[in-house]
């Protein structure tokens, strides 16, 4: 199952069950000692059933909308008409709802009002808001996930990052070529629509188990726990993956910036300690001298005219005879000599989509 669909998944679950959860509680504080002001008379278990059954429907359908906005809308269309989207969509999902709502209500508790009366029944208007409220807070709470990654999140609510503690790991350096040149270039907002472009195509990596660390500036940092990143040599064909990926719309770069934009990147594997810091804005963070070594080997890029630089560590443990050695080299701030490696020039894994290096 490519990413794209195993990305489908996990945001209809994350509906799904979030309405459930919202039905249920619903159910729980409606059904539990109250009395309600409509002619709608809650029984517990029945209203228990019914959640399911409204979890699984409107999780769906507020699925297909966050897919719809996330793969076609966010690039698109202004942020402040896709507020407007937002409340539209809010509106016919409330409708639908109610639609929804007065089916259900006749088939499981045999009520005969019409339409417009049971709409407007005392007490509808706070369900309504509860329904609005619930849709705002499970696109926010979506949005939140997007910002840490859909990993860590359940491991931030958990404190798995309270305290630092040790992780061995894989990161990639990724560097934009000929920078300053572009940003004279194209001046300030183009320039930074051209990133945004990129990185908005960097999400192909995810394909290949790769998390995106950091955004810094015209830098972007990719990390794999290491057994990820070796497994079919992800942290590599990542790399190859995002090339392509820029490659195959050079038409629409051509277009829109009149350029072609590529990058550079430097690899490297090591223990590091991740924990979270900050007070009033949290975030998580990696440690340690595997960063600064990923970082000093990919600024070697120019000088050996390579696109992609691998240390030794790694290439020891991809299995592969398609890298090519470069030698020891001397990195700023190490004492000691890094061994470092470029992907051969006739490599069948790498190159048989036409992706050699310049």
């Amino acid at each position: 199952m490519s990413f794209k669909l195993r990305n489908r998944k996990r945001i209809i679950i994350f509906y799904c069950i979030g309405w459930i959860i919202a039905f249920a509680y619903l159910s729980v504080i409606r059904g539990v000692g109250t009395k309600e002001l409509g002619s709608v008379e809650f029984d517990f278990w029945e209203s228990a059933i019914v959640s399911v059954i409204f979890g699984i429907i409107f999780g769906f359908i507020s699925a297909v909308i966050q897919i719809i906005t996330e793969e076609k809308l966010y690039r698109s269309i202004s942020f402040r008409n896709l507020l407007l989207l937002r409340i539209v969509f809010a509106l016919l999902f409330l409708t639908i709802l109610i639609l929804a709502s007065y089916a259900m209500v006749r088939i499981f508790f045999n009520n005969q009002l019409g339409f417009v009366e049971f709409a407007f029944e005392p007490g509808s208007l706070s369900n309504y808001f509860y329904l609005v409220t619930v849709d705002f807070f499970l696109f926010s709470l979506r949005l939140v996930i997007l910002m840490l990654g859909e990993k860590n999140l359940g491991k931030l609510l958990s404190g798995k990052f309270y305290s630092p503690r040790e992780e061995e790991r894989i990161f990639m350096f990724l560097d934009l070529r000929s920078s300053t040149q572009l940003a004279e270039k194209l001046g300030h907002i183009r320039y930074s629509r051209l990133i945004q472009d990129c990185f908005s195509d960097l999400g192909v990596v995810m394909e290949y188990s790769a998390e995106i660390y950091q955004y810094v500036g015209d830098e972007a940092i990719l990390t794999w726990e290491l057994e990820e990143g070796i497994r079919d040599q992800n942290c590599i064909r990542a790399f190859y993956s995002f090339k392509k990926t820029l490659l195959d719309k050079t038409e629409y770069y051509k277009k829109e910036y009149d350029c072609d934009p590529q990058f550079k990147a430097g690899l490297h594997a090591g223990i590091v300690t991740v924990t979270e810091v900050g007070k009033y804005k949290k975030d998580i963070a990696y440690h340690g001298d595997t960063i600064n070594t990923a970082a000093r080997i990919q600024a070697k890029c120019n000088e050996f005219g390579k696109e992609i630089l691998i240390s030794e560590k790694i290439v020891n443990q991809l299995n592969s005879n398609e890298f090519e050695i470069i030698g020891k080299i001397s990195l700023r701030g190490k004492e000691k000599e890094v061994t470092i490696y470029s992907v051969a020039a006739n490599s069948d894994s790498y190159n048989r989509s036409g992706l050699s290096e310049n």
